[in-house]
This record gives structure tokens, C-alpha cells and sequence, in this order.
């Protein structure tokens, strides 16, 4: 998952009160990207589409960068991968407003998910998933789904998985298939009301 951040900074203690703040000062706050088009511009852009806020993007040459100006104050709000957030959160150098997630994360328990925070409908998940050629025979298809999925139910795998901060999903061809469709759309809507163009 992601997670919305301010920097301690801005004077929100919620989503909801920076949300109120966003819309009080029209394009005087910004948050941050590794570049346009990067998973961070996108989850910044439907976050300013779902709040009704417009909030200024500041594109960098790379996530690291943006990060380190939002640890200086010089961005205000990130949507910010779980695992790179987690320890600037815990020392305080990041306030966590919600998870931008369907539910609570149970590495940030404390923080609300978006939607009892105050924003309903905000995900934005970051994921890896197994793909092949289009042609590649159903029997192999359903092999390699199968093998997979052990995997990724091992406890060695989840622990794993769990010291990076993410969680496992193991889905069979056709949800995944379904789901990626669903991504491909949401995030093709986003691009176009947001009118992102690759530089």
C-alpha cells in the first residue's frame, strides 16, 4: 500500500483538515513525484481528483529526490510506497494521514484506511504480479498459477514480504486478468482528466 504523508509542518492533523486546508489555499501546496507518469504523480493526481482539491504537482528525476524534499519541507504531501514511509513516519519526520488502501495496514494499524479517513473510493496500491505471452497454453497457465501461488502462501515468502512491508495476494488467471483490466482503467481516466503527457 501507500500512504498519504504531510511533512509535520502543514498544520493537518487528519486527511479531512488537510483536505479543508488544500481547498482554503487553491494551488498553494504541492506534492511531489519521481517524474511524470510514475506511480507517485498518479496516485498524487486521483488523490486531487477523489478530494476535489487542487493541490500543485512537482515532478523530480526520481522518487529519492522527491522524498528528501518532502523530508525537508519543501513539498508538503506525497503519496509515498509503505515501505519507504514506515521509518520516517515512526521518527516523526512524516505525518501519516491515511493508508491508501481498502483497509488498515497491518504494519501502520494506527493509521486509518482513506475511506474511514475521509475520502471513500481512494486506493492506490502499488503490486507485481506474473504475466506471459498471450498464446501460452491454458495447462501451463493453470501449472504455473499453481506453483505460484504455493509460493506466495509459504510462510517464509509472507515473512519475507512482511520485513519489506508488503502483503501477499495470490489470484487465480482470470481475477488477475480482471484486475489488471480494472487498474488499466481507473488509471487511463486519471491520465486523461489530468491530461498527463510523457516528457
Amino acid at each position: 500500500s501507500n500512504v498519504l504523508v504531510i511533512h509535520p509542518s502543514v498544520p493537518a492533523r487528519s486527511l479531512k483538515e488537510f483536505i479543508a486546508l488544500a481547498k482554503a489555499r487553491p494551488r498553494q501546496l504541492n506534492y511531489g513525484s519521481g517524474g511524470v507518469g510514475g506511480t507517485s504523480h498518479l496516485a498524487g493526481e486521483l488523490f486531487k481528483s477523489a478530494a476535489g482539491v487542487d493541490i500543485v504537482h512537482v515532478p523530480y528525476k526520481g522518487a529519492g529526490i522527491a522524498i528528501t524534499e518532502l523530508l525537508s519541507g519543501q513539498l508538503q504531501f506525497m503519496a509515498v510506497n509503505m515501505v519507504v514511509a514506515l521509518p520516517h513516519v515512526k521518527s516523526g519526520r512524516l505525518r501519516a494521514l491515511a493508508v491508501a488502501s481498502a483497509k488498515r495496514s497491518p504494519f501502520m494499524p494506527e493509521v486509518p484506511a482513506a475511506a474511514e479517513a475521509g475520502l471513500p473510493g481512494y486506493e492506490f496500491n502499488q503490486w507485481y504480479g506474473v504475466v506471459g505471452p498471450a498464446a501460452l497454453a491454458k495447462d501451463i497457465v493453470g501449472r504455473l498459477n499453481r506453483e505460484i501461488a504455493r509460493i506466495v502462501i509459504s510462510p517464509d515468502f509472507r515473512e519475507n514480504l512482511a520485513r519489506q512491508g508488503a502483503e501477499p495476494l495470490a489470484l487465480d488467471p482470470q481475477a488477475f486478468a480482471s484486475f489488471i483490466k480494472a487498474d488499466l482503467a481507473k488509471y487511463a481516466k486519471i491520465v486523461k482528466e489530468g491530461n498527463i503527457r510523457a516528457e
